[in-house]
């Protein structure tokens, strides 16, 4: 690490409180950066600020050193009952808030106040506890806050300042609608101070400070490129199917390197980290889908260097302080060449050296002239070697256990994979054969029959053939299994029944007379379409005269 970024204005220069400079002291800051020589005079005198600068330059020591001294230097007040916070920061990430935390809790070690970050995705009750008992400076992810705050765990009435991190990357997010919900039940902007940074200053961003704040300061820091000054930027024209490969190939290149790998998808990171462990190369995925215990865990061995390879999605790139990183690799090129800023920004921090590397690949390529467009500068191309393409066998990859994420995302419950049929389905698709049975139509009530439809069906379904003898040598396959007959109303029965001219005399069939209904007994069946199987239709041709009449 090197001291170029640094400027000769020293923090004990200004009117800091003691305790605040022995935090500074024990962390090594003596000298400001440009950003904090710029806005720590502003802001110490209770002015509110609208700071831009390159990612890494410090701004979260700018805002919090101006935080503690106003609260340190203004008494609190007495509690009333509930939790109140005398100041709040918001970032847009559960990463970024915990890093604020962390950089708070080290600059304020001597001063005495009391902090605490709440964030989603785990310690809900142990975090609603911990607020209830009363804190001075609340960090937190606007979800989480908004949910305590609705529960009145805490109240917003006697905040003193309010910091807004990453402000462009909440309105990417959604969270705009969040942050003005808290900023509007906080005490009026002249009695309040606000601070907000970003990487970027877009117009909806100088809105939202202009509505919400008091005649903000712009604070722009100018450099002569948007990126960081020390990284070093490259790129390979590539093919699809050759980029795991070459990352491979790269990866193994860099033997003591801290490699960050973006992908802009989380389908592609599990893809991605399946290559590279499935090859040798120890790596992790930082993506919304893994649980936050194991997503910290992950940033705290990445940062100690147990774990040389992380690949995330943007997730990974605001705000998040890793050192001595020295590689990043966009396997995918971002889409927003502000994503690009901040990806290649997880390198080269605080005055330090990387590079950054990017695949110009068939899907991607189209975003190259955009980020080079938005960066003024042109990326070195360079020639793909044969030796970085090292032979990968598409059996090498390995596929990510999901219990975890699954039974997150469904609170328990299993789920149903593809194609896979539940036991109700089973049943009533399937006879006990195993063949594929009928679904049976919904029962209705129809409407009785004419007299044409009537002596039709008559002449086709109801003849008296169907209940005559079987003669002595008729063959069992030959001769149908005679359908189960359905009971109808009395007047439909009659005409369906009634023998055909010239046999009125004969007496009725055993069948026909079962089934006629009793004197005096109504009986109201509903009918079902009849339908006759084709065996049975063409063997009545051996058992019944043939008929003159054509039959449809």
């Amino acid at each position: 690490m090197t001291d170029t970024h640094l400027t000769e204005v020293r923090f004990d220069s200004f009117d800091l409180d003691p305790r605040i400079l022995a935090g500074l002291t024990d962390a090594g800051f003596t000298h400001c950066t440009p950003i904090q020589a710029e806005t720590l005079p502003i802001a110490l005198e209770g002015r509110d600020v609208a700071g831009q600068a390159q990612t890494g330059t410090g701004k979260t020591a700018a805002f919090l050193l101006v935080v503690m001294q106003r609260l340190l230097s203004r008494p609190a007040q007495a509690p009333e009952g509930r939790c109140r916070p005398r100041a709040i920061i918001l970032a847009p990430t559960r990463e970024l808030a915990v890093q604020i935390h962390k950089d708070t809790e080290l600059l304020g070690r001597h001063t005495g106040l009391r902090t605490m970050v709440v964030y989603g995705g785990t310690g809900y009750q142990q975090q609603r506890d911990e607020l209830a008992a009363g804190i001075d400076i609340l960090i937190g992810t606007p979800g989480r806050l908004i949910d305590y705050f609705k529960q009145k765990v805490f109240d917003l009435n006697g905040i003193e300042a309010v910091v807004l991190d990453e402000a462009d990357r909440m309105f990417d997010l959604g969270f705009i609608k969040d942050i003005r919900f808290l900023l509007r039940r906080m005490p009026a902007v002249e009695e309040r101070q606000g601070m907000l940074f970003s990487a970027t200053l877009s117009y909806r961003v100088t809105e939202l400070a202009y509505e919400h704040m008091n005649h903000p300061q712009p604070i722009k820091i100018e450099a002569e490129q948007v990126t960081a000054d020390r990284v070093r930027q490259c790129c390979y024209m590539t093919s699809n199917e050759e980029k795991i490969p070459l990352l491979v190939g790269l990866v193994r290149g860099w033997p003591d390197g801290r490699i960050i790998v973006f992908v802009n998808t989380k389908r592609e990171a599990d893809r991605v980290w399946g290559f590279l462990q499935g090859n040798g190369i120890n790596t992790a995925v930082l993506s919304g889908d893994v649980p936050q215990k194991k997503r910290l865990k992950l940033l705290r061995d990445f940062t100690e260097g147990a774990l040389p390879v992380l690949v995330g999605t943007d997730v990974a790139a605001r705000g998040l302080h890793i050192p001595d990183v020295t590689h990043v690799v966009n396997y995918d090129l971002p889409e927003d060449p502000e994503d690009y800023v901040h990806r290649i920004g997880r390198t080269a921090r605080a005055g330090a050296a990387g590079d950054a590397i990017g695949f110009v690949c068939e899907t991607y390529a189209f975003c190259l002239p955009d980020i080079e467009a938005y960066i003024g500068s042109k990326i070195p191309v360079l020639p793909v070697a044969p030796e970085l393409l090292v032979e990968v066998d598409p059996r090498s990859r390995l596929r990510p256990d999901r219990a975890d994420r699954e039974d997150r995302r469904d609170k328990g419950k299993p789920r149903r994979r593809t194609g896979e049929r539940n036991d109700r389905d089973s049943r009533g698709d399937r006879d006990s054969r195993g063949g594929r049975r009928r679904k049976e139509p919904e029962a209705r009530v129809e409407e009785p029959p004419s007299d044409a439809a009537a002596g039709a069906a008559a002449d086709v379904s109801e003849t008296p053939a169907l209940v005559a003898p079987v003669e002595a040598d008729a063959t069992p396959e030959s001769v149908p299994k005679p359908r189960r007959r359905r009971k109808r109303p009395a007047g439909e029965q009659a005409a369906l029944t009634s023998p055909p001219p010239g046999a009125e005399a004969e007496a009725p069939t055993e069948a026909a007379a079962e089934s006629q209904p009793a004197e005096g007994e109504v009986k109201r069946k509903r009918r079902r379409r009849r339908r006759k199987p084709a065996a049975a239709t063409e063997s009545q041709g051996a058992l019944t005269q043939p008929s003159t009449e054509p039959v449809d």
